[in-house]
């Protein structure tokens, strides 16, 4: 399957191009990249750009393709899944879990469902560590073209599969773990000390 790591984001909170910010030597986005790789079920990985990055993820090795339509994750969702089914992952995710993206790659083949999505038990869910087929793309431009940006509403009003975090292991749920401030780059030093 198709890794796409979204790397198109304003970072307005963080205060610049946080996926380029280094921490003890290597950018945000190459501690994502090192992760994804790691997953078994990952065949090849792409970056989803807006056109003011593309140039500067270009350098990072991996195929960029540009979300045109810059609307948030969506988009950039939308503009992946040209390309096929994906497991789809935001750039500033730094501590993925390698065993967990294989095992919501399985889930979601096993449940030949349009997306599989991981869930906390308060309904919340995690669209940005997720996996997804060609087929949704679909769904996603009826949405778009309506100006209905919602991921999380899309997820819920398809026949999306879901996967109940609270009953995998513990240690998963560092996977979501995504930097915002450059006050959480501090988690991110001390795990990888």
């Amino acid at each position: 399957m198709m890794g796409a790591v979204l790397a198109g984001g304003r970072a307005k909170r963080f205060g610049g191009d946080k996926l380029l910010f280094r921490i003890n030597g290597k950018s945000l986005l190459l501690y994502t990249l090192e992760r994804l790789e790691q997953a078994r079920r990952i065949d090849e990985i792409i970056l989803v750009a807006s056109k003011e990055n593309a140039e500067k993820m270009e350098g990072f090795g991996y195929d960029v393709v540009v979300d045109e339509l810059m609307v948030g994750p969506m988009g950039g969702i939308y503009t992946a899944l040209s390309l096929g089914d994906a497991f789809l992952v935001a750039g500033d995710m730094p501590l993925l879990v390698p065993e967990f993206v294989d095992f919501i790659i399985e889930r979601f083949e096993e449940a030949k469902k349009s997306a599989c999505v991981p869930r906390w038990s308060n309904g919340y869910l995690e669209p940005l560590h997720a996996a997804y087929s060609g087929s949704f793309r679909d769904f996603l431009e009826k949405r778009i073209k309506s100006g209905n940006y919602a991921i999380n509403q899309a997820i819920r009003e398809s026949d999306a599969c879901y996967i109940e975090i609270e009953k995998l292991p513990e240690d998963w749920r560092e996977s979501f773990f995504n930097v915002n401030t450059r006050g959480d780059l501090r988690r991110l030093t001390r795990a990888s000390t």
